[in-house]
């Protein structure tokens, strides 16, 4: 069993991690571990705890800025914004329901860790494009930091878009800065009962190119849209296309208007109002149809990001030579793709999808054994690879933080 280390301040990091490298240990780096399932399998000598950097520092609701320990959770944060009438722009999802762990364990630095964004990530970006500086120790054992407090802060190279997405290979992330915005008055969600998933993928390029300024738009194909649970969603028995439409009240009417005229060409129409659509996009920002209490832990899930307009095609791809479920979010943009159990995720399946359509593929939920035998992130080409070997080598030269986790021998 792996040695716990459960440092309490920014410090504490800094000699966990001088102690590491003095002894030749590696370290697996933990928050919460609401994401912990996803990556290649941990072999490591040690865990570095980061649960107890658990503190809001600084928040300035008029300055629209917050700053953190990196083991704050999720669900604090949110709490605290909300009382401002403010939110997290970039919606970032809470991943135990598709990983069968306990709910409100996600932090904030796991968000920028994993850089996963919310339905809202085609109107604010990603969480990477809120973080306005960082306090982190190296693989060196050397504390830095990156950009600062001001929304206008462009003080030297903005690290946290190289932080984002790493996974914790790079950094010990102990302190964040964000940007948070004020929450919309009002929400509704326009739907469109029935449609195919090409004519969905219209539907939503349509909505996207509209004046209407939709700030959500996903498809949940007839079996996805029946796990959700009655009275949750138009729980109708068919494909479910959501349009999410925010703002003051008179602004949303009307573009609700407009909106409801563009689309009237595609078939049934009918409007979800606020506090129904709130639970909806929830549920759709979670994966919650699914969920491994809904559909089984060992059922592979990958998460697919394409092109928009190629989303149906590369859906078509996989279900059309096995049997797969299929959620769409980003307009398209995003593919949840839920297979049946196998030995290797139908990894050659989904690849072969993607290299002919575009985007790259990452599986998010499978047993150790299979996630330990195959690439759980896109592969690399030679030249990528060479890239993110000199940057790991200038942050980690040791190779000491979740070593293999993304791709092996990083």
């Amino acid at each position: 069993m792996s040695e716990v280390i459960r440092p309490r301040t920014a410090n504490d990091v800094e000699a966990a991690v001088q102690w590491g490298l003095a002894q030749g240990k590696t370290m697996e780096i933990l928050g919460h571990g609401s994401k912990r399932a996803i990556g290649r399998p941990a072999q490591t000598d040690s865990t570095l705890d980061l649960s107890g950097l658990s503190q809001v520092a600084l928040y300035e609701p008029q300055e629209l800025v917050l700053s953190a320990k990196a083991g704050t959770s999720i669900v604090e944060i949110e709490a605290l914004i909300a009382s401002e009438g403010q939110q997290l722009a970039f919606e970032p999802m809470n991943a135990a329901p598709l990983l069968g762990g306990l709910p409100g364990r996600g932090t904030i630095g796991g968000a920028l860790a994993a850089n996963l964004a919310g339905p809202r990530r085609i109107k604010a970006g990603a969480a990477r494009d809120h973080v306005l500086g960082f306090s982190a120790v190296s693989g060196r054992g050397e504390t830095f930091k990156s950009g600062g407090r001001g929304v206008k802060n462009v003080t030297g190279y903005d690290l946290s878009k190289l932080m984002a997405g790493s996974w914790g290979t790079l950094a010990a992330l102990t302190e964040l800065t964000i940007k948070v915005l004020p929450r919309p008055e009002t929400q509704v969600t326009v739907v469109l009962l029935g449609l195919e998933n090409a004519a969905a993928v219209r539907a939503m390029t349509t909505a996207m190119t509209s004046s209407c300024d939709v700030s959500g738009a996903s498809h949940l194909p007839a079996r996805a849209a029946s796990r959700l649970a009655s009275g949750e969603a138009l729980a109708t028995g068919r494909a479910v296309t959501a349009l999410r439409l925010e703002g003051v009240a008179p602004s949303v009417a009307h573009r609700k208007a407009v909106l409801q005229a563009s689309l009237r060409s595609f078939g049934e129409i009918d409007v979800i109002e606020e506090a129904a659509s709130r639970g909806l996009w929830r549920l759709i920002r979670d994966v919650a149809p699914f969920a491994a209490a809904r559909t089984g832990a060992d059922r592979p899930l990958w998460r697919i990001i394409t092109t928009p307009t190629q989303a149906a095609e590369v859906a078509r791809a996989i279900t059309d030579a096995t049997e797969a479920e299929v959620l769409f979010d980003w307009a398209g943009g995003l593919l949840w793709v839920l297979l049946t159990a196998s030995e290797n995720a139908h990894v050659l399946l989904v690849r072969r999808a993607v290299a002919g359509f575009g985007g790259h593929a990452t599986l998010v939920r499978a047993p150790a054994a299979v996630r330990a035998a195959i690439d759980v992130f896109e592969p690399q080409d030679v030249a990528l690879a060479a890239v993110t070997k000199r940057v790991k080598e200038a942050f980690d030269p040791k190779h000491i933080f979740n070593p293999g986790r993304m791709w092996a021998g990083v």
